[in-house]
């Protein structure tokens, strides 16, 4: 009659977060697709009879190095800065490394490289599509990732466009480039900083876009780890995190990038050559070239060029990406060079603009995904409180463990000191002075509490492993594991825990009401035989009731984190 109506009540707060909680998720339409006009991915164009166009091989390659100090507002700077990282006075040295074709008369159109997520540099980043580009009569620039002093999530994209453009001008200054044919090459996330050097500067010529990721990255991002999380294996309820995670309003922290404005009109204005991989895990590829189609034909372009390659991943490269020396899909460098060779020269293409394996899409874009701003106050104060509870009572259990050790030795030199000398042996002390099971009913709940917490960890580390895997072009598992069986077990072992409570929570209620700490009147020196220990409830010591309690509200605070995150919506 006390514990069914408690066990209800708890649950019925627990299932109320969780549904309260839940961000509108729509990933409709399911199983996109858009068929290619040919699966043949050749670039071809209208050569004039008397004409050779040059390809991939036809001439040497010489490298050199330059570096440029760039201020994070863009502005070269006389000041010297350190290389990969921003001085005092934000300027960062930033190495450039340019490759030309020898032996080519005249001036050459040329490239400029813009790194992906992460911390690219000049020597370790699109060494072997830069030379190729180059021996095809291209001079290519591949430059530091321009990151000053930021990290991949508060990175500053209008800055990382104006220093990309600082290059682009240095490449214009030289006399071995056409200025009026430098373009770019842009992969995964730079393909947002592309939109901006788009809009700064108007007279890049044609761009490049390998896995383009097209939407804002709230979008962008909770399409990729939505779609991921079903690829891993892992259990559905686990998208529930990432609704949650990806409706966070991150400019309460000062961080803006979820929400950013990329795709427009401008950004896709000049000839423009897409790239994507069927084996791409990260991009909505479906509604991406559409998006491209749209935005590119209302500028008033019609150029844009759209290749699928089969088995490639997100950049392109067959197999895991996470081991050196993994090679471009087949055909993909030698189209992207006969694209760029013909476009820079003005010539008619007479391949078909949408060619290669037929895209497609397992999931909608999420496009309805905004900043929820009073479900993330509660979850930083939910998840703030959960870490100091638990590190009280971390702490506050460790001082129990050594005071207990210290009563323990002092205890046994005290009893063998009475049994030499003959006296009455001494009580053993009580540090903590549980009373009516209320010790060992604690014990045995925080310990099924944090098991059950380890495992949704365990769960969801094993996920993360599985989309890194996956990003890196790896096969999902067959055999997902604890990703799969660990929600259903969270949530039944989760209510077990529930039931638990309403336990001791009844058998606390027993305990006073025979104590008469809740007749009315309360039984006379009632609070003062509990507070001094006479007649306890809990603990006969007050260290005994702080520890009790701490830790209760403590394990409490997990079972509204697991609510926070959709684990009581059955």
């Amino acid at each position: 009659m006390v514990s069914l109506p408690i066990f209800i009540i708890l649950i019925g707060i627990l299932v109320s977060i969780s549904n309260l909680t839940t961000v509108p998720w729509n990933i409709e339409p399911t199983g996109q697709s858009m068929a290619t006009l040919s699966d043949d991915t050749d670039v071809t164009f209208d050569v004039p009879d008397n004409q050779t166009l040059p390809a991939k091989g036809t001439y040497e390659v010489a490298e050199r190095s330059i570096t440029l100090n760039i201020a994070r507002d863009g502005s070269l700077s006389k000041q010297q800065g350190e290389r990969n990282k921003a001085s005092a006075s934000g300027v960062q040295a930033i190495k450039v490394l340019i490759r030309e074709p020898q032996g080519a008369s005249g001036a050459h159109p040329a490239v400029v490289f813009m790194h992906g997520a992460g911390y690219g540099t000049a020597d370790n980043s699109f060494g072997d599509v830069a030379s190729d580009l180059a021996s095809a009569g291209f001079v290519t620039a591949v430059m530091d990732k321009p990151v000053w002093n930021t990290t991949d999530i508060n990175r500053d994209y209008p800055a990382s466009a104006k220093a990309y453009d600082q290059v682009i001008e240095y490449l214009r200054g030289l006399n071995a480039v056409d200025a009026k044919q430098v373009g770019i090459y842009a992969t995964s996330e730079s393909t947002w900083i592309s939109s901006y050097l788009l809009g700064l500067d108007h007279h890049i010529s044609f761009q490049i876009l390998l896995s383009p990721m097209v939407f804002s990255p709230r979008q962008s991002l909770g399409f990729f780890v939505t779609q991921d999380f079903t690829l891993a294996g892992a259990n559905d309820g686990y998208q529930s995190i990432v609704q949650r995670l990806f409706s966070v309003d991150a400019g309460m922290f000062g961080l803006t990038n979820l929400d950013l404005d990329t795709l427009n009109p401008t950004a896709y204005s000049i000839p423009t050559y897409v790239a994507y991989g069927s084996k791409d895990v990260m991009t909505a590829q479906v509604e991406g070239v559409r998006a491209i189609l749209y935005n590119a034909h209302e500028a008033g372009n019609w150029n844009v060029t759209v290749r699928s390659y089969p088995v490639a991943n997100h950049v392109l490269r067959l197999g895991d990406e996470a081991e050196e020396g993994t090679p471009f899909a087949d055909a993909y460098v030698d189209d992207l060079i006969d694209w760029a060779v013909g476009t820079t020269r003005g010539l008619k293409q007479t391949s078909e603009r949408v060619a290669g394996t037929n895209l497609y899409q397992s999931i909608g874009l999420p496009g309805a995904l905004k900043a929820r701003p009073s479900g993330t106050v509660y979850g930083v104060i939910l998840h703030v409180t959960m870490a100091l509870l638990l590190l009280a009572s971390t702490v506050l259990g460790i001082v129990a463990i050594i005071r207990k050790f210290i009563s323990d030795v002092r205890w046994r030199k005290q009893r063998r000191v009475a049994l030499r000398q003959g006296g009455s042996l001494p009580a053993k002390p009580k540090i903590l002075g549980f009373a009516h099971g209320f010790g060992n009913a604690l014990l045995t709940l925080t310990l099924s509490t944090l098991a059950t917490l380890a495992i949704f960890f365990a769960g969801l580390g094993q996920v993360v492993m599985g989309v890194v895997k996956l990003a890196w072009g790896s096969a999902p598992t067959e055999t997902p594991g604890v990703m799969y069986w660990s929600w259903p077990v969270i949530q039944v072992v989760s209510i077990m825990v529930v039931w638990a409570w309403s336990r001791v929570f009844m058998r606390l209620i027993e305990v006073a009401w025979h104590r008469g700490l809740i007749q009315w009147p309360p039984r006379k020196d009632a609070v003062k035989n509990i507070i001094t220990g006479q007649e306890p409830v809990l603990a006969s010591t007050r260290f005994g009731r702080i520890l009790f309690w701490l830790v209760t509200f403590a394990m409490l605070y997990v079972l509204l984190f697991f609510a926070f995150w959709g684990l009581f919506i059955y």
